[in-house]
């Protein structure tokens, strides 16, 4: 094969003492070329919510993994590049790919120990991202959160337009919290459950996921901080606030947002057109916004929805690389 594929154990003095219990030894996962000349573009690929790399890189004869995929396009012409694949799972199923006092300081990790450690095993030029979900929310923060870091992004039906998104399952939240008494005795059953990923679950649970992220709260319980009323499933303003803040369409109306967004040298933006949390109409809107400011992109939908969709890398990657190659 083209492409082999490393393991890098990395010991992380950041996510020591995370609030929950998580390891501190993380593998990055990497697929580079079997002989490097010089300096290769980096790709970070972020799983998307409850995913890993392991399952990314599965072989499943009717769905390649992504080593099969690269090959695949490394075959066809794609040029040389080096795909970086995190271990940023938690026990909330993720972490957004930012860091938050109730999960732990994943931001910060991705940057400064797993690019390190990265750069000190193979000759790495500029840095880009691509992710699906919440990997493709993930990479869009980061090129705007880190502009000095990320160079092209490809985000893949990324979490946007927060009320499309996740304002459904917090009723299904409320319902689940007040069966099992609350969020301690929530996560305390989800521990026990052996089916962690049938939907009564896992609903639930990145709900709570993204409450630790987007509203940490020390004083509540995990210090998950609820956007709703646990007993009456009233919103709560201030907090849903807090996570409209992380919204891509509330971010680009920043006028710094939109220029460091400018400067990539590649922003793909991609959704399905029947996708089941309803992430088309917040990239249309967010592609709307980006179109009136002038702010380069490319803007594809296709006929699938969420699931299952690995295949659109397919797509991005080639592209990612030769932006990066410049």
């Amino acid at each position: 094969m083209r492409y082999q594929h490393h393991r890098i154990v990395v010991q992380s003095e950041l996510l020591r003492g995370n609030p929950l219990g998580d390891p501190t030894e993380r593998v990055l996962h990497v697929l580079a070329p079997a002989a490097i000349a010089g300096p290769l573009p980096v790709i970070w690929i972020l799983p998307g919510y409850s995913g890993t790399a392991e399952a990314q890189l599965a072989w499943d004869p009717w769905s390649p993994g992504l080593h099969q995929r690269i090959e695949k396009l490394a075959a066809e012409g794609m040029p040389d590049a080096i795909f970086a694949l995190p271990d940023m799972f938690t026990a909330l199923g993720g972490c957004q790919y930012l860091s938050s006092p109730a999960v732990g300081r994943y931001e910060e990790h991705l940057w400064e120990e797993l690019r390190p450690a990265l750069e000190a095993r193979f000759p790495c030029g500029l840095h880009g991202l691509a992710g699906k979900s919440s990997g493709g929310f993930g990479a869009l923060l980061h090129a705007i959160r880190h502009p000095d870091r990320v160079a092209a992004v490809a985000c893949h039906s990324g979490d946007m337009c927060f009320e499309y998104a996740y304002l459904g399952d917090f009723p299904r939240t409320a319902e689940a919290l007040q069966r099992h008494g609350g969020v301690e005795g929530f996560l305390e059953a989800f521990a026990r459950e052996t089916k962690k990923r049938e939907g009564k679950w896992i609903g639930p649970l990145s709900v709570l996921c993204m409450a630790a992220v987007y509203s940490p709260d020390p004083a509540a319980p995990r210090g998950i901080g609820l956007p709703f009323d646990p007993e009456t499933g009233a919103l709560l303003p201030s907090v849903w606030e807090r996570w409209l803040a992380f919204d891509p369409l509330r971010l680009v109306e920043d006028p710094s947002v939109r220029e460091r967004l400018a400067k990539l040298r590649l922003l793909f933006l991609d959704c399905g057109t029947r996708d089941e949390y309803h992430l088309q109409w917040g990239l249309r809107q967010l592609v709307a916004r980006l179109r009136a400011a002038g702010v380069p992109h490319e803007h594809e939908e296709f006929d699938d929805g969420h699931r299952g969709t690995s295949y659109r890398y397919e797509v991005s990657l080639p592209k990612l690389v030769r932006a990066l190659r410049g």
